[in-house]
């Protein structure tokens, strides 16, 4: 049995004005095949989990490129035509094979492709026929489309947010694809659409008792093979935007289609009762100040690099310079420009320094000041679960008695390793300040005596009913009140 296996991903916030070429690819990710390192990334997780079932079942595995890109903006259109025809090219190669498994994001928009994962599978398709299994893994938030539907054989997403599962995932992905090729199951998909779009962090309820009884079905009821809630991105203005809810039965497309529809109504039914409360920037200094111990995690949910932002704001940062704030740590904010300057001064110096809120506007001003240089760390990187996430050359400066790592790698914070590897004891500081929607909270929350979500600036577009689409669609919640009575959407996709 031969099975080709590949990886193509990046999140597109389409409002982004920071694009993305091959070379982002290359700073991130990128292995040609046989060179991805054992542990995987958010998105390569079916490489290096089919590695093991190769060898444990002892099929071949034939290992194409895998690129993944952190999130940003549009994709420069021969970046993703180039690394697209480099895997198409190999799978050719390979040819004759039972199976293709990818790792893919399911939100990446390109120049000139809406829908860069339904391109891709697509053609995969043509090249390996009808009978041929297609498998991917892929992100909750993404962009779920009748062409890789219609594409593929079978699609599995991870359950988590914060992703703490897409090993887990794979895993699932695998077992369905293997079964499926021995005959003891035949995988049947179906989609239902809630005309929604909403932020469904497991971390708290309703939605990790949500996602508590879809583990349940799946245990419970063989003919149940994977559940899957596409949370949709809002950021990604594209035509398809929006949440979906995919069922995987074993030949039941019956059983699925309802089970889907039920599962998509209930989501609809507990609208905007899912996403975290969040405190303006002087509500959350405040109730970090007042609490009787630390750390205070704050974490600045729309200025996410794992959103596509820059991660340059200084909101929250300018509030903290005001109140004359000590005991606090920023990690991080991005600027490579000034990260080149601290490490050309050397640890230990006393500079004059611009940086941060070069990106967009709503992302603050520029902080000007003499900073000390405390540490500075070529090529720093994070623990995020299993795997690393660079973080670049970063430099741990001091202004006014308040702690910022300055990174040139875009990252979100996943980890509090983020902190002690530019030097700083996470425990050490009464408030720890990060960027991130929700990833962060696994790891953090070990730590932190108090989590305070934190609304801070408009870097991140976080209002579908006001964002300034041109192509989702307009007749979904919360852009109308009631799209379920307007439209009743009584069939699945």
């Amino acid at each position: 049995m031969r099975i080709f296996t590949a990886v193509l991903a990046t999140e597109t916030n389409t409002f982004s004005p920071i694009c993305i070429d091959r070379r982002a690819f290359e700073a991130s990710l990128y292995a040609r095949p046989g060179e991805h390192p054992d542990s995987p990334t958010l998105c390569s997780a079916p490489l290096t989990v089919g590695r093991r079932y190769a060898h444990e079942r002892g099929f071949t595995l034939i290992e194409g490129t895998a690129a993944w890109a952190d999130p940003a903006g549009l994709v420069n259109r021969q970046a993703y035509e180039g690394l697209r025809d480099e895997i198409l090219d190999q799978l050719r190669a390979a040819m004759p094979v039972d199976a293709v498994v990818m790792g893919l994001h399911g939100a990446m928009v390109a120049n000139g492709y809406d829908d860069v994962e339904g391109d891709l599978l697509s053609r995969i398709r043509e090249i390996v026929g009808p009978d041929v299994l297609i498998g991917a893994e892929f992100d909750p938030h993404s962009h779920l489309t009748r062409k890789r539907v219609a594409a593929a054989d079978v699609l599995v997403g991870f359950k988590e947010f914060p992703h703490t599962d897409f090993v887990e995932r794979a895993e699932d992905l695998w077992r369905i694809v293997l079964d499926a090729l021995d005959g003891e199951v035949k995988p049947v998909m179906s989609v239902y659409d809630p005309r929604m779009i909403d932020v469904y962090p497991t971390s708290k309820q309703p939605m990790r008792g949500f996602v508590d009884r879809l583990y349940a079905l799946e245990k419970d009821d063989p003919e149940v093979l994977s559940v899957t809630v596409v949370h949709g991105f809002m950021a990604g203005d594209v035509p398809e935007m929006g949440t979906k809810l995919l069922v995987i039965t074993n030949d039941n497309k019956q059983k699925g289609d309802a089970l889907a529809k039920s599962l998509g109504r209930e989501l609809f039914d507990k609208r905007g009762q899912f996403i975290m409360a969040q405190d303006d920037v002087n509500a959350a200094l405040d109730k970090a100040a007042a609490a009787p111990k630390g750390p205070v995690v704050i974490a600045d949910v729309w200025d996410n690099p794992g959103g596509g932002t820059a991660g340059d704001s200084t909101v929250l940062l300018e509030a903290a310079l005001e109140r004359d704030m000590t005991d606090i740590a920023f990690g991080t904010i991005w600027d490579p420009i000034a990260v080149q300057i601290c490490m050309a001064a050397g640890e230990g110096a006393e500079i004059p320094l611009r940086f941060g809120a070069k990106s967009a506007p709503g992302t603050g001003q520029p902080i000007d000041g003499l900073v000390k240089v405390v540490k500075v760390v070529p090529q720093a990187e994070q623990a995020f679960g299993a795997s690393f996430v660079p973080i670049g050359d970063s430099a741990h400066i001091r202004i006014k008695g308040i702690d910022v790592i300055l990174n040139s790698t875009r990252a979100q914070s996943f980890d509090p390793s983020v902190f002690s590897a530019l030097g700083i004891a996470p425990t050490s500081r009464k408030i720890l300040v990060i960027k991130s929607t929700n990833h962060f909270h696994a790891a953090f929350a070990r730590i932190a005596a108090e989590i305070i979500y934190c609304s801070a600036g408009s870097p991140y577009p976080n209002d579908p009913a006001t964002n300034a689409y041109r192509k989702a669609p307009k007749d979904i919640w919360p852009m109308v009140a009631d799209p379920q009575g307007a439209l009743v959407q009584d069939e699945p996709v």
